[in-house]
């Protein structure tokens, strides 16, 4: 898997989803260390979580609710719970997203 993590992280389990990431469980949240090739489009989809992220290499563009966005490195997001929202990658780009479950 790409991204540029620390050894520690890498040993992390992997994520099995539509990307890459390590994923650290962690009491009523799971965070993930995500990586993105170039070229990645995620379709618009909608999740029972509560997510923020954070950009560390690369750029995301988030639409939601009709609105796009473009985060950019150092640069933190919001998709709320049952939010439709779809993203976009045009550059290779790595984040942490952390998904809080609901209760």
């Amino acid at each position: 898997m790409s991204g540029q993590y620390p050894n520690k992280i890498k040993s992390l389990p992997l994520y099995d989803g539509r990307f890459d990431a390590y994923k650290l469980a962690a009491n009523g949240s799971d965070v993930l260390f995500a990586s993105y090739p170039a070229g990645t489009d995620i379709p618009e989809h909608q999740h029972e979580t509560d997510n923020y992220g954070v950009i560390t290499r690369g750029e995301l563009i988030l639409t939601m609710q009709g609105e796009t966005q473009r985060i950019k490195v150092g640069q933190w997001y919001h998709v709320p719970a049952n939010v439709k929202h779809s993203a976009k990658f045009e550059e290779v780009t790595d984040e942490i997203e952390i998904w809080f479950h609901p209760e």
